[in-house]
């Protein structure tokens, strides 16, 4: 950086303070999640503030007052809505005595999908970055750093920068240009087709099934899909209130519509189901779902083959359906690799982490190689 002009760090505490011009100028790709119009809709609905355990400190590096660099960030207080768990790493911080909350993250609040966190158009700014990011955990004696589903060239960069590297897998669907459904099946192995044919066909003689995106969205689709969700959390978790408001959906249907894919099942004319999905970069991306009837593979149906079917309709390359779940696995979704990027402070327990971090990238390597192998549903040799 020493023949660069010397950059500056800010910190904001809202979005907006940074703009939505300079922001999108900086974003190097069409990753929904990591839009403006996105993250500001998490704010303004208050989906995330402090409140929430969620504190915005949104990192901009700045040559004069043109923004360069940006890093979504925030002060947390807890774990939640991260799925990257370091709760073990939490008790230990603890143990030892010292206090691992707040710590600083740089993510996508409730959302794990990969994509750009190091927001800038050349590596240089991605390091200064990462740099500055360390610095402000060090000034403000705050316990560590995490970076959650950054891009693999992010994230070898970051552990350049000297911080730990971590890998999991998700479940994903690959289009390569099927033009039906059948297309699909027809790669897969004759008994995993038939599986698959008499879920959907059992399901769909049922309930009815609908598509709603754009301009077609209206605000009862969103009150029908805030109701599933909040059914869902309250049958997992106790609590009828998602991490998500009823506001935030409002507000991304203003922004974003042309982004959104609603799937609903309809009992006699009535919406019981739904997921919603987000578009970009040719991806599919299936976010949240929920439903108020017990219908046996009715999940599958809403989440997984819908989300194939509008994949190769509209010439989509990727379905990416969320996190675990190895039972995608045999519905089409195979094996990928994710990453995050950690830096702990405390050098009692960054070793330790280290350690473990390097055991579990062999682990989930070899996972992912014998699940590609063994139980890929898939015709050998196809």
């Amino acid at each position: 950086m020493d023949d660069m002009t010397p950059l500056s760090v800010t910190l904001h505490s809202a979005i907006a303070d940074i703009g939505r011009d300079a922001w999108e100028a900086v974003r190097p790709d069409a990753n929904p999640f990591t839009s403006y119009d996105f993250l500001h809709a998490l704010e303004a609905s208050r989906s995330v503030d402090a409140r929430s355990g969620w504190q915005t400190t949104h990192l901009a590096l700045r040559e004069g007052e043109a923004v360069t660099g940006i890093l979504p960030l925030y002060v947390k207080y807890h774990s939640m809505g991260e799925y990257v768990f370091d709760h073990a790493w939490a008790r230990a911080y603890e143990d030892a005595g010292g206090d691992y909350y707040p710590k600083l993250l740089s993510a996508v609040p409730f959302t794990p999908v990969t994509g750009a966190r190091l927001l800038a158009k050349d590596a240089a700014t991605r390091r200064a970055l990462v740099e500055a990011a360390v610095k402000v955990c060090d000034g403000n004696t705050l316990s560590s750093l995490h970076i959650n589903f950054p891009a693999e060239d992010d994230w070898r960069l970051m552990g350049d920068c000297g911080l730990l590297l971590r890998q999991d897998q998700q479940f994903w669907f690959d289009n390569p240009g099927y033009q039906s459904f059948d297309d699909f099946l027809a790669q897969l192995s004759s008994n995993r087709r038939k599986v698959i044919r008499r879920e959907r066909r059992d399901v769909q003689a049922q309930l009815d099934f609908k598509v709603v995106t754009g301009n077609d969205i209206e605000e009862r689709h969103l009150d029908d899909m805030y109701a599933f969700i909040a059914d869902t959390y309250a049958r997992k978790w106790g609590t009828g209130k998602p991490y998500l408001t009823r506001a935030f959906f409002s507000r991304i249907a203003e922004t974003m519509r042309d982004r959104i894919v609603l799937v609903f099942a309809y009992e006699a004319g009535r919406a019981v189901a739904g997921a919603i999905n987000f578009t970009g970069d040719g991806v599919l991306y299936g976010r949240q779902w929920g439903a108020l009837v017990d219908v046996p593979f009715l999940h599958f149906e809403v989440c997984y083959y819908q989300a194939i079917d509008y994949a190769i309709a509209t010439g989509l390359k990727r379905v990416e359906a969320g996190t675990q779940g190895e039972h995608k696995l045999s519905r089409g979704y195979l094996p990928h690799p994710v990453y995050s990027a950690h830096y702990i402070r405390d050098a009692r327990l960054r070793r330790p982490v280290a350690d473990y971090l390097a055991r579990e990238r062999e682990a989930v390597a070899e996972n992912m190689v014998e699940l590609a192998a063994e139980a890929s549903p898939f015709k050998k040799g196809g």
